[in-house]
């Protein structure tokens, strides 16, 4: 079968592998329709989490089951299906609690699995035309309809995008009525901004610099902050000033509720060109207001082979503590429970309610993949959210 196939850093080359294939009772292989690129592969490509030559890449898988082990129930050849980012035994205590990120069956000496992912197990990726999917029954997640029709983007945000995006919004406890800012106009940040305004949050405000991506938010119900125009906190707290607050409220002009969608990557806007992983926490702890809440689901790397000067090659980081507790405002970050929120998004896209596709700008085949992860790597030719259809 023909995969994406990462060579070292930012080299990546379709090639024959071996063949997906049944290898416990409980397995199913899945034929790929379609299989995104997230920023987190951009990681890996980029050679900065440890990921090995060799390694077939991707997490983000849509297709049909094409061959079904033994012992497996609840799906069958032919039926399409999403195959969530973190892999999960649904038996487990932790999985038992909902908590399938945490899984700890799926990973030796350690919890929590993901397919084609440095660090997260042996499972190969899922940029490919086939995939294994160990535990079947848990991890199938049953979509309607027939590949490449009007549900293929949509459905293709179901593996993580969408599903990250969401739960960044609870993560941050966004609720009807809440002021949210999302740094990062990725894919993932900005399906947070999308995941906030479906619940109906008063105003969403994504910062950016890249003009594609703040297109993008103002395309879905955003407003977009440029912060190559100037410190991103003070042009929102500009921009709340100006809408009029409520009364009572006029000290806090800041915002409920801050999702860092970027990570250990931010770009310093001091020394443009450099990192600064400190960078959005250090802006969230201005921004957000007492007593609010911060979501942090950009990649914090456990291990950094190339870290910033402000950052570590183990991850350590200084942040302000002291102003988040001083404001009392509650952080909660960490990977997604997808199956928290999978068969609920699957159904707003069925409804109508949701168009997570929206944030797709860019397909190709297998073979374009290099192509595709420069341009993304580059933020170049308008590349936010590639979907490659084996």
């Amino acid at each position: 079968m023909r995969a994406v196939v990462f060579g070292g850093t930012r080299t990546v080359s379709a090639e024959e592998v071996p063949d997906a294939r049944i290898e416990e009772p409980s397995d199913v292989v899945v034929r790929v329709t379609s299989s995104a690129i997230c920023g987190t592969d951009l990681h890996m490509y980029d050679g900065r989490t440890g990921a090995e030559p060799g390694m077939v890449l991707g997490h983000e898988p849509l297709g049909v089951v094409e061959s079904v082990g033994d012992a497996v129930r609840m799906v069958e050849r032919g039926d399409r299906v999403v195959i969530p980012t973190h892999l999960y035994c649904g038996v487990c205590v932790n999985c038992a609690r909902g908590l399938s990120a945490a899984c700890l069956r799926v990973r030796s000496g350690g919890f929590g699995a993901a397919y084609g992912y440095a660090g997260m197990g042996c499972y190969r990726g899922a940029q490919a035309e086939l995939l294994r999917v160990p535990f079947a029954d848990a991890n199938c997640v049953p979509v309607p309809g027939e590949p490449d029709d009007v549900f293929e983007d949509d459905f293709a945000m179901l593996p993580d995008a969408f599903v990250t995006g969401w739960h960044a919004t609870e993560l941050a406890s966004v609720s009807a009525g809440a002021t949210v800012a999302v740094f990062g106009a990725g894919a993932v940040g900005l399906l947070s901004a999308y995941s906030a305004l479906l619940k109906g949050a008063e105003e969403v405000y994504v910062v950016d610099h890249v003009p594609e991506r703040l297109d993008k938010a103002a395309e879905i119900g955003a407003t977009p902050v440029d912060f190559h125009e100037g410190d991103p906190v003070e042009q929102i707290r500009d921009l709340r000033r100006a809408s009029g607050l409520p009364p009572g409220e006029e000290p806090m002009t800041g915002v409920d509720a801050g999702i860092d969608a970027v990570g250990f990557q931010a770009d310093d806007r001091l020394r443009p060109g450099e990192e600064n992983p400190t960078q959005v926490v250090g802006d969230l702890a201005r921004l957000v207001n007492p007593a609010g809440h911060l979501g942090i689901i950009g990649v914090y790397a456990e291990k950094d082979l190339s870290p910033a000067p402000r950052g570590h090659t183990d991850g350590r980081l200084t942040v302000p503590w002291a102003t988040l507790f001083a404001k009392g405002v509650s952080v909660r970050f960490g990977r997604t429970h997808d199956r928290r929120y999978t068969v609920l998004l699957r159904d707003l896209i069925l409804s109508g309610r949701a168009h997570p596709g929206v944030v797709v700008t860019h397909h190709g085949p297998i073979e374009e993949a290099p192509a595709l992860y420069r341009a993304f790597d580059r933020r170049a030719d308008g590349v936010i959210k590639a979907v490659l259809r084996p």
